[in-house]
């Protein structure tokens, strides 16, 4: 497996490569965000690394451009620990969040988990059609009706969880896995009002998004949604 870590700290991406070494990954180490951008649209990478506090620039503009061109995995390293922070740095792509100072045994944990997780690629023409909703996963667009409707990226991946598993209800927690991330450390009720925003954003006249509250466990999309 191969990481690129981008964190200016040279103490800091000295100790991150060892122990990524020594687990028997490969590492590439780039000291700033320019340089680690380039670096990971034009490498072959498994995970990106990244820290928020770079000297030239800010972290979240870099995981927000590597996350148009790339689904490449992206772990953000910060010392930024509030609520506020951690939500900012998954919505601009993150697929997790580790605050300084972390033990290397959760770091690493942390990276197994997440390459765990499936990164397919998909044609571009490749579309998951529910009922009125048709998602397109590797450009990232969603249409209500043929009409493109404009969603953040947690929307999109929580509609597209929704929509990988019609019938089905998802808990909170579940989504909460899938969604947000191991990593996250805030409530439940966050998924509450993402799906709030998703149902303000998808319904129209004469039509309903066939999100459904399964009371005191989570939501499903209707099986029937397709009919």
């Amino acid at each position: 497996m191969n990481a690129l870590v981008i964190e200016d700290d040279e103490r800091v991406a000295r100790l991150l490569s060892l122990e990524i070494q020594h687990a028997g990954w490969m590492v590439s180490v780039r000291g700033n965000g320019r340089d680690g951008l380039a670096e990971a649209v034009s490498g072959t990478y498994d995970l990106v690394i990244l820290d928020l506090s770079l000297p030239d620039i800010d972290g979240l503009s870099v995981c927000q451009s590597l996350r148009q061109v790339s689904q490449v995995p992206i772990l953000v390293l910060t010392a930024r620990d509030s609520v506020e922070d951690r939500v900012r740095g998954l919505d601009a792509g993150a697929d997790d969040y580790l605050v300084k100072p972390f033990a290397a045994s959760e770091l690493l944990a942390r990276m197994r988990a997440l390459i765990r997780r499936p990164h397919t690629m998909m044609s571009q023409d490749s579309a998951i059609r529910r009922g009125p909703l048709e998602l397109y996963p590797l450009r990232r667009e969603v249409k209500v009706q043929g009409a493109p409707v404009d969603l953040t990226r947690r929307e999109f991946d929580l509609l597209h969880y929704f929509m990988q598993n019609p019938g089905i209800t998802l808990t909170r927690d579940m989504i909460l896995e899938r969604v947000w991330g191991w990593g996250y450390a805030g409530g439940s009720n966050i998924v509450d009002v993402y799906v709030g925003y998703l149902r303000q954003k998808l319904e129209q006249p004469e039509i309903t998004v066939p999100i459904v509250t399964v009371r005191g466990v989570g939501y499903a999309l209707r099986a029937d949604a397709d009919a």
